[in-house]
């Protein structure tokens, strides 16, 4: 089964996340089978924070990939923000 989720990167107490399709039974640092964005939690524009390949996310929507609850959030703020412009 394959899940959207965040996987950390980045230094201690700098966090970096990517938002990466990847099999569910990999481990939190598993090789993705695509990177389809990133979150950066620590920039300070609200628009930025949140880079996500729309056409990339909704094709593995379509094809089954179950995304994490934060993921949503994240990507339904940043598609707002994104339309909102």
């Amino acid at each position: 089964m394959v899940v959207i989720r965040l996987q950390r990167k980045g230094k201690p107490h700098q966090p970096y996340y990517r938002v990466v399709a990847i099999e569910k039974s990999r481990g939190a640092t598993g090789k993705p089978i695509e990177v389809l964005g990133s979150y950066n939690p620590r920039v300070e524009v609200q628009g930025k924070k949140v880079a996500v390949k729309r056409d990339r996310y909704e094709h593995w929507i379509k094809v089954g990939a179950q995304p994490s609850e934060t993921v949503k959030t994240l990507v339904k703020a940043a598609f707002k923000a994104v339309a909102a412009q």
